[in-house]
């Protein structure tokens, strides 16, 4: 298993009050892509979560592609059947 280093990051959702950084959320990223990461804010004189943001603003879309978990699962029930 690769080793992981966790990345603390404030909640600043919908449901946290402004401003507050009361609610954190951990990220887990394994240590060679965190490495990357911040080797990519430090070229671009940017902080971690900026780049990190910057990085989902531009692949979400992407993401929204890959089917979940249970729609696999109703695919594969609906091929064996």
């Amino acid at each position: 298993m690769m080793p992981r280093e966790v990345v603390r990051v404030a909640d600043n959702g919908p449901n946290s009050k402004a401003g507050s950084d009361k609610r954190k959320q951990s990220l887990y990223f394994p240590e060679a892509m965190l490495q990357e990461i911040k080797d990519e804010a430090a070229r671009l004189d940017r902080s971690l979560s900026w780049v990190v943001q910057r990085a989902w603003k531009l692949a979400r879309l992407d993401v929204k592609k890959i089917p979940s978990v249970n729609d696999i699962a109703d695919d594969e029930e609906s091929d064996s059947g």
